[in-house]
């Protein structure tokens, strides 16, 4: 699980907001639920073929495009093309009425297109600034707990989509958020983990000692680790 800081810029965070007011394409997000998924999921989603969704995908690939450490820690072979998802509070108040998305876990195989792409990771980025809404927090069930998330806007969480998680009703305001998944070249949680932790610390060794032969012996040991653990 990895908390993305900064993802999208405040410029890019104002052009994707323009393009989500209520006269945005919104459908049922049900619609697009699986079948566990269908009876727990109360939201609103754009319409993906819309120009409005083509604006905020555009964005957030363009965004990643420029993250390094999504690429070290995903080590993403296809990402599907994002999707945004709204969350209200009721109009009287009521905790029935108030979006909410229950405990769930993602789809394994998802189209992408006319192919299939399998979901490795699944990432939200939050794009309402957490003081503008109450509730609407991500939660992800793991080994430690549950472990609930409400991140600035613009800024990304990366979590296994194996994982069970939630959104919580969103009680006051508006909760805007994209999402997406991605196929990884290395599908294996476990050794996705260890590779990252390689190269944060060869990064930080980089930065403190410059190269040495240690340094590029260990760039080795991680070039070769990916090359045994990839599925290109």
């Amino acid at each position: 699980m990895l908390h993305l800081k900064a993802l999208l810029t405040p410029d890019e965070l104002r052009q994707a907001r323009q393009r989500l007011g209520d006269d945005a394409p919104w459908r049922d997000g049900a619609g697009s639920a699986g079948a566990q998924a269908h009876g727990v999921k109360r939201n609103h989603q754009l319409a993906p073929d819309s120009e409005a969704s083509a604006a905020v995908q555009s964005l957030v690939l363009g965004a990643l495009q420029r993250d390094a450490l999504f690429f070290s820690a995903a080590l993403p072979r296809r990402v599907l093309p994002p999707r945004v998802n709204r969350y209200r509070a009721g109009p009287t108040g009521q905790a029935g009425e108030h979006e909410h998305y229950g405990a769930h876990i993602d789809n394994a195989i998802l189209r992408a297109g006319a192919d299939w792409l399998r979901s490795d990771l699944s990432c939200t980025v939050f794009l309402s600034d957490p003081a503008d809404y109450d509730g609407g927090e991500l939660v992800v069930h793991g080994p430690q707990g549950a472990q609930r998330h409400k991140l600035p806007a613009g800024d990304a969480l990366l979590y296994p989509a194996r994982s069970v998680h939630e959104v919580t009703p969103v009680t006051r305001g508006e909760r805007l958020a994209a999402f997406f998944w991605v196929q990884s070249l290395v599908a294996a949680d476990a050794r996705r983990a260890l590779l990252f932790e390689l190269d944060m610390n060869l990064l930080a060794l980089r930065a403190r000692h410059g190269e040495s032969p240690e340094t590029t012996a260990l760039s080795g040991v991680y070039h070769n680790l990916l090359r045994e653990w990839a599925q290109p």
